[in-house]
Parts: C-alpha cells; structure tokens; sequence
C-alpha cells in the first residue's frame, strides 16, 4: 500500500471526527508526515543541512517536529499534532497513535542511540513524555502526561509520573 493511501486509511480509522477522505488534506499529522518522508530521504542521501531545512518548515507549519534522522513506519497517526518532538535516533513502529504534547526524546545522558523504539499498535496519551534508549512493547497504551524512563514490555498499560503498569492484557 502506497504511503498517501497507508496515511488516509490510518487518519480515517483513527478519527471519527473526518466525514470526508478531502478533510485529511488539512491535517496537521498528514502534513507533517509528508514533510518527514521528504526529510528523512535527503537525510539517508546525507543532504543534512536540506533535511533540516524541511523539517524545520514543518514544525512552523504544524506544530509537530520530527527529526529527520527518526525511522516512522508509513502508519503512525498524530492526533492533534501541536508540541509533538521525535527525537533523531527514535524508531516508531506501526499503527501507533499519539496525541499532542508527546515527546519520544533524549535524556541528555546518552549518545548514539538515544531516543526511544517504539513498537506496533502503541497508543500514546497526551503530554506522555517517553525518554532515553528505552524499547515500548507491542499493545502498549500510555497515559496521557505518563513520564517513561524505563522499557514497557508488551500488551500492558503504564500510567503515572514515572510510568508504572496498572493493566496487563493477553492481545
């Protein structure tokens, strides 16, 4: 499946508020994802310095600031994207769903692989900030303002500053 169909398909499935495939033109997670798929092409060409250019017109354009140097599966869905930050080294698996305030970042400590990998079907809260060379299983839901420090395995649920498991599940 195409990039532009992957993203309609996950945008449509993932919010009951589109009535029309049209409306996925003016959002900001479609957007932003164009521009990071055009970004983290140059960056793999080692075109840096254009890379960043374009990454950098799509935080201003949308709120939502991806790294080019961030590995996103063609189905990640950023709801209401504002204040968004994807750290370089970050890896983000498929159909994963994160709302706005969402950081995958650095804990300033580390170097080389210093973001996150996060698995498939991962649902983020709002404001969840996800630190540090950690790994998120698959089937992981994450609260909304959870603060995780440390690797979730998968099909539980964390929650809480720092982030605790309140739920497992056998999905």
């Amino acid at each position: 499946m195409s990039f532009f169909k992957k993203q309609i398909k996950i945008i449509m499935e993932n919010d009951p508020a589109i009535k029309r495939k049209i409306e996925i033109l003016l959002y900001p997670s479609f957007k932003a994802m164009i521009y990071y798929k055009i970004s983290h092409y140059l960056y793999i060409k080692k075109h840096m310095l254009l890379a960043r250019l374009i990454s950098e017109r799509a935080k201003h354009k949308t709120g939502i600031e991806i790294h080019p140097g961030a590995v996103l599966s063609n189905s990640v869905f950023i709801d209401h994207g504002s204040s968004v930050v994807i750290g370089e080294t970050a890896i983000v698996g498929e159909n994963v769903v994160m709302f706005h305030g969402v950081t995958l970042g650095g804990t300033g400590k580390e170097k080389g692989k210093r973001h996150p990998t996060i698995g498939n079907n991962v649902f983020i809260g709002s404001g969840a900030k996800i630190l540090g060379n950690i790994s998120i299983g698959d089937n992981v839901k994450i609260g909304a303002n959870a603060v995780v420090l440390k690797s979730v395995e998968s099909n539980v649920t964390v929650v809480g500053v720092p982030a605790v498991v309140v739920k497992r599940s056998n999905s």
